[in-house]
């Protein structure tokens, strides 16, 4: 029996706190694939697609990909968008025996704050009870109840950095076929505590996941559950369901429950666990002004708050006013988004001096306003290339229109299209050789680490005020349930 199975991808991680709102063209330019483009785009790739593909190859499914898309983490997905992407998907629908999405897990719309939960409604909605839908996540996903009752299996990534979609992908296939073929009937259990942020963000190196994912292992391997799941949560979003959960997928919902709830007891014990140390912004400075003259990797120095990839604009310049004060020798700096001044370093040309001011633009007020600079502009291009490194190799990118200034002896990537640091092509592309610099700088959290820490000496963190920021005190929440460690004393 040949199997019509539905693949799709439509991924958002939303920041409440941004007032930036994405709309459909922040999709487009991260990319928007409909239909018969998806096969040529990610056939043969370790994706979460390509996994999909690959499954329905040995499993004989006759797919229908309607499409596949993200956008970058920012604000509220616009109610406009969402209705036209997951259109995409419930118009495919029909008549299928099975589905595979890849979500993110922590999307808020306009007028919901559980884009995915909405998504998965529908569908179910629409193909009754009895179709198998499964569903990849990201590990820090806002894992929600609407989630857990209208999907037949929930499987997050289990590597911070994200490497894992392909696998995981490919385990989430593997399942949907045996529940298309009868011979299990999966539901979904959810737990979790008052908890805001904890698990040491998601970091799967550290004791309290790895103990976690042991565990997920253990029961998996006896056969009491089919998949268990740990998400980190996404503390950037202002939402009643924040904070850490436990997703186990089980024939038997009552087991997977108490499963679940026997987990999250544990993550509650290590609530204040954690491994994340910043660095002094003069104390960075002066290590990375010492580290000058000893040759062989880069000091790495991340801008953990003015992280893209949660959402914060990727225009602070707190770090490169300190780095540029200092005078810094041979330092690469990834990146600034500003489309204004990409598209002054564009009317100036290669080889000009151009006056501008970079950066700061979005909200002067987190993480640094416009810095007032001469720079060089050594290199433009379109912002496209195809990525190498261990997250999302062989697949396009594209940041829009980017350019290459030098300011001092500071060369400093600016783009068009906002994302963090993931990729050693994000500098090869635009010329920069990032081993050869004395200091390395990267607006990121932890995805950096899977491409740059192999080429530094040393990782240095910094929280310099951006909208990310650690200090959760002065994020104004007012929908997450109270009391909450850490806002609260519990």
């Amino acid at each position: 029996m040949t199997r019509r199975v539905l693949i799709a991808e439509f991924m958002h991680e939303t920041n409440t706190f941004s007032v930036q709102l994405t709309g459909e063209e922040a999709f487009q330019a991260h990319g928007v694939y409909l239909g018969n483009e998806i096969p040529q785009a990610f056939r043969s790739s370790r994706t979460s697609m390509g996994a999909a593909f690959e499954a329905a190859d040995r499993f004989g499914w006759n797919l229908v990909h309607p499409l596949v898309t993200g956008a970058n983490p920012s604000g509220r997905v616009t109610d406009s968008a969402f209705e036209l992407f997951a259109g995409h998907i419930l118009n495919a629908c029909d008549g299928v025996d099975g589905v595979l999405l890849h979500l993110h897990g922590a999307m808020a719309t306009e007028s919901s704050d559980d884009g995915e939960g909405e998504l998965l409604a529908r569908l179910r909605k629409r193909l009754g009870a009895d179709i198998p839908i499964v569903a990849v996540l990201d590990l820090h996903a806002t894992l929600t109840q609407m989630m857990a009752d209208n999907a037949n299996a929930l499987i997050s990534y289990r590597t911070y950095p994200h490497i894992d979609q392909y696998e995981r992908t490919w385990q989430a296939a593997e399942l949907l076929e045996r529940a298309m073929a009868g011979e299990i009937r999966p539901r979904v259990a959810v737990a979790r505590r008052p908890i805001l942020y904890a698990l040491d963000g998601g970091r799967t190196t550290s004791p309290p996941f790895k103990e976690l994912l042991r565990r997920g292992d253990a029961i998996e391997a006896a056969g009491d559950a089919l998949v268990v799941s740990v998400q980190a949560g996404f503390s950037s979003a202002d939402v009643h369901d924040i904070g850490p959960s436990v997703a186990v997928t089980a024939d038997d919902r009552g087991r997977a429950q108490a499963i679940a709830e026997e987990l999250m007891d544990y993550a509650w014990e290590q609530r204040r666990f954690s491994s994340i140390s910043f660095t002094p912004l003069a104390e960075a400075m002066a290590r990375a002004k010492a580290g000058e003259e000893l040759g062989g990797k880069p000091l790495l120095m991340s801008d953990y708050s003015d992280n893209p990839g949660s959402g914060a604009y990727g225009d602070a310049t707190n770090l490169l006013r300190a780095v540029l004060a200092a005078k810094l020798r041979n330092v690469g700096f990834h990146a600034i988004c500003d489309p204004q001044a990409a598209l002054a370093a564009q009317a100036a040309g290669v080889g000009k001096t151009v006056r501008l001011a970079l950066g700061g633009k979005v909200d002067p007020s987190t993480g640094g306003g416009p810095l007032e600079l001469d720079a060089h502009v050594v290199a433009l291009t379109d912002g496209r290339f195809i990525c190498y490194g261990p997250m999302a190799g062989g697949v396009w990118r594209n940041y829009g229109l980017s350019a290459l200034l030098r300011v001092d002896d500071v060369e400093i990537i600016v783009i068009t299209h906002n994302g963090q640091a993931t990729d050693l092509a994000q500098f090869t592309s635009l010329g920069v050789d990032p081993t050869r610099k004395s200091t390395l700088i990267v607006k990121s959290m932890q995805h950096f680490r899977a491409a740059f820490e192999p080429v530094a000496r040393e990782v240095l963190e910094v929280d310099t005020g951006a909208l990310s920021t650690r200090n959760f005190k002065e994020r104004p929440y007012r929908n997450v349930r109270r009391p909450i460690f850490p806002l609260d004393d519990i």
